[in-house]
């Protein structure tokens, strides 16, 4: 039969190609046998299930427990309905443990017990019934939320002294977020205390991304199995766009051998991975489009729209830094600073962010292009002018974050530009005060710095053209765009107050400052 690369739930041995499913999970049978309660926490699509199946497989197979996997995502319908979740979550563990266990091992038909009850009284009355100690996994914890996450968490915090004879001897939380966001979740504080029902763990664990050599061992078995060669050179651009996160590095390699290279015969080449990472940023497949749905929340805007800013983030929380952390946005710099967690988030984020903008811009004759295709650069910088200058003012209302407004719109337009044609790449940081955009098209290559004058501010002018000329050596460019957006009170509009003028940055590259 043959193997794919999964991209959808946990993985099969005898249908995916995976690599060991335990390799990247710290050593977890001490805490069992410790009778610990811990918390598992990573990005979504990682390997979390397929890795605590296997583990509870594994455990069971030994004799020593009785240990299963269980869900309580059927319970996220109800966040405040406490009766009617607790009812849909043990049926769906009654249901789960007949599947997955020997018919000894399975619990007993659950005793009425009031709601808020429930859990506790389940897990109970199998521990006590169960002829091995009881090991259970519970997974989609963030799934629940309100009343409902909090009566769940407070069950097993009273019946964590009864174990192992009265409750599972180990307990897992599984999901996207650390314990400390369980409170958020529960429409409590924003910060938890020692008297809450979350402290029940004694350790808060993550599951890293796969390694260079990890990659490139998942590769090899598509390898063996077909013929059909991905290159060392492959495998490092693969990791390079991916920083290994699991699904991405499946869903590249499921496009280019699926669809853009299904025949086995043809070796993959680094324009086919460059071509399946376009298709995945622009199809915005479930798991991108997930991230991309949180970038609207409060605390994951705090974050975000300072970094794609180039500011500091200021008073920010640091459980809030840790939050986009654990939900595999962003990643710490080993230079300093936050980061997108990956070249292909990087993309993504911005990207998603301009759709609103994108959605509400005019039609725009592509005049930029001349009679054979090609890109003209000045015919490009005369299009956006007169676009700017008549539609930038109304169309800044429509980007979701105030303080990247212009560039929103401006990288907006530029998609218009490149669609179907082209490419146009970012790079941004903390603290580095700019935006660098690199615009592709055919044989054309366009760099751009945008910068932001604020209130308060010197003219950002002598150190943009600063930026500007080391970005574009790092391009090879003689040419570029330094775009100043000025936001200060008291301004006349922006159709007014739109202007060019010609630079030279000190090592002699020739920049059109664009002023708006």
């Amino acid at each position: 039969m043959s193997k794919w690369f999964n991209t959808a739930g946990p993985c099969k041995a005898d249908i995916h190609y995976m690599l060991p499913p335990l390799a990247r999970l710290p050593n977890l049978e001490r805490l069992i046998t410790q009778q610990g309660y811990f918390v598992l926490h990573a990005p979504r699509q990682t390997g979390k299930t397929t890795a605590m199946l296997a583990l509870a497989q594994q455990l069971t197979a030994s004799g020593q427990y009785t240990a299963i996997m269980l869900s309580v995502e059927v319970g996220a319908p109800y966040p405040d309905d406490v009766n009617a979740a607790e009812q849909a979550i043990l049926g769906e563990w009654q249901r789960a443990a007949s599947f997955m266990l020997p018919l000894d091992l399975r619990p007993p038909q659950w005793q009425e017990a009031a709601p808020g009850s429930r859990i506790v009284t389940a897990l109970s009355q199998w521990a006590q019934t169960s002829p091995r100690p009881l090991v259970v996994f519970i997974d989609e914890i963030d799934a629940l939320q309100n009343q409902t996450l909090l009566a769940f968490l407070r069950q097993l915090r009273s019946g964590y002294p009864s174990r192992p004879q009265g409750f599972p001897q180990s307990l897992a939380l599984i999901g996207v977020r650390d314990v400390r966001d369980y409170k958020v979740a529960s429409g409590g504080s924003r910060r938890l205390n020692t008297a809450s029902p979350f402290n029940i763990k004694v350790k808060s664990l993550t599951l890293r991304n796969f390694t260079q050599g990890e990659i490139q061992s998942l590769y090899e078995q598509h390898t063996a199995e077909t013929g059909q060669i991905l290159t060392p050179v492959v495998v490092q651009r693969v990791f390079e766009l991916t920083q290994g996160q699991p699904w991405l590095v499946n869903a590249l390699a499921k496009e280019i051998v699926e669809e853009i290279v299904p025949d086995p015969n043809h070796t993959i080449s680094l324009e086919q991975v460059e071509q399946a990472k376009e298709i995945l940023i622009q199809r915005q497949d479930t798991h991108i489009d997930s991230l991309a749905s949180i970038l609207r929340e409060d605390r994951v805007r705090a974050v975000i729209e300072p970094m794609l800013a180039g500011q500091q983030l200021g008073a920010v929380p640091s459980d809030d830094v840790q939050f986009l952390i654990d939900l595999g946005l962003c990643r710490l710099n080993p230079q300093g600073g936050l980061m997108a967690a990956n070249p292909i988030y990087q993309e993504v984020l911005p990207r998603v962010l301009s759709q609103t903008p994108q959605a509400s811009l005019p039609q725009i004759a592509p005049s930029w292009l001349t009679a054979d295709g090609t890109l003209d650069p000045e015919q490009l910088l005369h299009a956006f002018l007169r676009f700017w200058r008549q539609h930038g003012q109304p169309l800044l209302k429509s980007a979701p974050y105030h303080e990247i407004a212009p560039h929103l719109v401006l990288m907006a337009f530029l998609h218009r530009v490149v669609n179907g044609g082209g490419t146009l790449e970012r790079e941004y940081a903390i603290g580095s005060d700019r935006m660098d955009l690199c615009l592709r098209y055919g044989e054309v290559t366009l760099g751009m710095e945008l910068k932001v004058w604020r209130e308060g501010r010197p003219d950002p002018i002598k150190a943009g053209l600063e930026q500007i000329d080391r970005y574009l050596a790092g391009l090879g460019l003689a040419t570029g765009w330094l775009v100043i957006f000025d936001q200060r009170l008291g301004l006349p509009p922006i159709a007014e107050r739109t202007t060019t003028e010609s630079a030279e940055t000190a090592s002699g590259r020739s920049i059109t400052v664009i002023r708006g």
